[in-house]
């Protein structure tokens, strides 16, 4: 079996003052490497913040989309459909409307 090359490329990161200590400690401390820890934290901000920019686009693609055909439902209409959710005869979901 032979094994592909890594596709990674190094990078260099400058820390504020203190931070090279702390994540020195941090990593003694979980028994991993500076660098472990740097790519977890690396690999975390970006899901987070793709997750982010994802609900962003969709809020806009959402606004977009009522601005071109003026089709909505109520927080009033949404709420009491909510609240009927889980009771014996629980409310259609709203529909549309202008």
């Amino acid at each position: 079996m032979t094994t592909r090359p890594s596709k990674t490329a190094p990078v260099s990161l400058k820390l504020a003052p203190g931070e090279r200590e702390r994540l020195a400690a941090l990593a003694a401390a979980r028994k991993r490497t500076s660098h472990y820890l740097m790519r977890e934290a690396v690999s975390e901000y970006l899901g987070r913040e793709e997750a982010r920019q994802s609900f962003r686009d969709e809020a806009a693609r959402a606004w977009q989309d009522y601005k071109d055909t003026g089709l909505h439902v109520t927080q009033d209409e949404v709420d009491a459909w909510v609240e009927s959710l889980g009771t014996r005869r629980p409310k259609r979901r709203p529909k549309w409307h202008k």
